[in-house]
């Protein structure tokens, strides 16, 4: 009952939405179902990635750490994908991932991810649409930092 109420979640998800549900089945099936108390971190900026995380019930933000502490850059919600930077370009995690609510979530291992990409064009796409949303955003927030920083400066 469980398997099918996983399936059913992911078919809700976009970076799922095109595969059918036998394919759908397979990946529930290898997946590990993870629940995450408030507070609680996921994965932690500078760890080896060893799987992605698909959430299917929750919150969570995404921070980096800074001089001045930790900076939250995205929040993420049902559905959402985090965890395949990690995996993809075989690097530390990039950013620490903290449940703001109570959090349950598929964990992906890596080679199950790796296998899905290859398999499932329409994955890849959803995969690189996701990276190029969050890359669009930071690349904002950047251009905001620096134009709040020249303000402060003074004028020099």
């Amino acid at each position: 009952m469980l398997l099918k109420s996983e399936i059913d979640l992911l078919r809700a998800v976009p970076l799922f939405a095109g595969i059918e549900p036998s394919r759908l089945k397979l990946i529930a099936y290898t997946a590990e179902t993870v629940m995450y108390r408030q507070g609680q971190v996921l994965c932690r900026q500078g760890e080896q990635g060893d799987a992605a995380f698909v959430l299917m019930e929750g919150e969570a933000d995404v921070s980096i750490a800074a001089e001045t502490g930790d900076f939250v850059v995205a929040s993420l919600k049902t559905g959402d994908v985090v965890g395949e930077i990690a995996i993809l370009c075989d690097v530390p995690r990039t950013a620490t991932v903290t449940a703001k609510t109570p959090v349950s979530a598929l964990r992906v291992r890596k080679e199950a991810f790796l296998q899905l990409v290859r398999q499932f064009p329409e994955v890849a796409a959803e995969v690189m649409r996701g990276l190029a949303e969050r890359l669009s955003h930071t690349n904002a927030e950047l251009v905001r930092a620096r134009n709040l920083a020249a303000g402060q400066g003074g004028g020099r």
